[in-house]
């Protein structure tokens, strides 16, 4: 049997951060694409909807709960796990984000050993989905 590829889209206005990401995923045997910035990672997953995102939330323009509060008001993403990365450790923060509908919340610096396991977690959970 052929393992499914996941799709997942990586929004992050830090270069650095979004290529290590980016080449883990790859690595890892996941499909990734990266947008630099909140409305065209909006547009990114609006365009082709990923099996899940992983996004920044301290961005400059929309930030992470722009693009949150947008992806879950459109039929297409309104069901895809948004995992934010962010170096913020206010809990307030993660209150609203997941009131908004985040899936976690994951503070930087993280292993990407840790990050494996969060991708892996919450694509199985969103499996019988959709």
């Amino acid at each position: 049997m052929t393992q499914r590829r996941y799709r997942i889209l990586v929004i992050d206005d830090e270069a650095a951060v979004r290529e290590n990401v980016v080449r883990f995923l790859k690595l890892e045997g996941y499909l990734p694409s990266e947008a630099e910035d909140g409305e065209s990672g909006i547009q990114a997953a609006l365009r082709s909807p990923p099996d899940l995102v992983l996004c920044d939330l301290m961005m400059p323009g929309i930030d992470g709960f722009g693009v949150l509060a947008r992806l879950r008001a459109e039929p297409a993403t309104a069901g895809v796990p948004l995992v934010f990365l962010t170096a913020s450790a206010d809990m307030e923060d993660a209150r609203v984000g997941f009131l908004l509908g985040a899936n976690e919340y994951v503070t930087k610096p993280f292993s990407l050993a840790v990050l494996g396991a969060i991708v892996e977690q919450k694509l199985a959970a969103g499996k019988g989905q959709g």
